[in-house]
Parts: structure tokens; C-alpha cells; sequence
């Protein structure tokens, strides 16, 4: 269930990629998560979540401008599976191994990532403009983050 779990962050990375983070900063930072004495300690530090937080804000507000760069380019590409393997490893370590769940995180990142392009551009059109496909996302995103991390045993 766990690597599901890895595998559901990963998709929530392809989808908004400081958003997975800070909600397992969160989870992490409030005892949800144990990350202590792995790589993935920092997620848990006392101001880590915020910085995501912060960070996952930004990227919502800059979503929302019209010339928003495609997420299949190679900068945000490469962020979306960085925190991918980043949130998918931090629930890996829960079971058992953080590599696996790196791996699991990273395939849900480009799942989310290219998925979410292609039926965001459906929204879209069924809207007629791309602010609603947006706001869909972001409801998504957050959405299942909050629900993947109270998933957490």
C-alpha cells in the first residue's frame, strides 16, 4: 500500500511539483512520516515545510499567468521528477526502502506529468480557456496530497 502511495506522490509531483513536497515536508515536520536519521531528514526540519510551502504557492500563482511554460520542457520536466523520486523515496522509507519508493515516486512523475499535460489541454478545450483546467488541477493536486498523507500509517 505504501509504494501506492509513493506512486500516487509521484503523480501529485508530475501534477504541481512543490506540492507533493510540502505536503511530506508537513507530514514529515509533524511526526507523520518518519524520516529521521535517512537522507530525507531535512523534509522534516522545523522550517523545511514552510519553504515548500512558500514554493508551492509561487507555483500556483505563476500557473495562473497566460504564458506559463510547458511542463514537458526540460527545467520543469526535470523538477517534476526530482520531487517525484524526492516524495516517493520519503515514502519508501516508511516501507522499508527509500530507493524503491524513489523509483515508484519517479514513475508516478512522469505519469503526472504527461498525463496531466494532455488532459489539462482537454479541460481546456472543453472550456474554451485554460484558467478552469488550472484551478481544476490545482484542486487535484492539493486535493490529493492532503489525502495521501493522512493515507500514512
Amino acid at each position: 500500500m505504501l509504494y501506492f502511495l509513493a506512486l500516487l506522490i509521484g503523480i501529485i509531483a508530475g501534477l504541481r511539483a512543490m506540492t507533493a513536497p510540502a505536503a511530506i515536508a508537513f507530514a514529515a515536520h509533524y511526526g507523520l512520516l518518519n524520516l529521521s536519521g535517512t537522507l530525507l531528514a531535512f523534509l522534516g526540519y522545523r522550517w523545511t515545510p514552510w519553504i515548500f510551502l512558500v514554493l508551492a504557492i509561487g507555483e500556483l500563482i505563476t500557473d495562473q499567468l497566460p504564458t506559463t511554460p510547458s511542463r514537458k520542457v526540460p527545467v520543469q520536466f526535470g523538477t517534476r521528477i526530482l520531487m517525484g523520486a524526492l516524495t516517493g523515496g520519503a515514502i519508501g522509507v516508511a516501507a522499508g526502502s527509500l530507493w524503491i519508493g524513489a523509483i515508484v515516486g519517479i514513475i508516478g512523475a512522469v505519469i503526472g506529468t504527461l498525463g496531466g499535460a494532455a488532459a489539462r489541454g482537454k479541460v481546456a478545450a472543453a472550456f474554451g480557456k485554460d484558467r478552469p483546467a488550472a484551478l481544476i488541477e490545482d484542486a487535484v493536486a492539493i486535493g490529493g496530497a492532503v489525502l495521501i498523507v493522512l493515507a500514512l500509517p
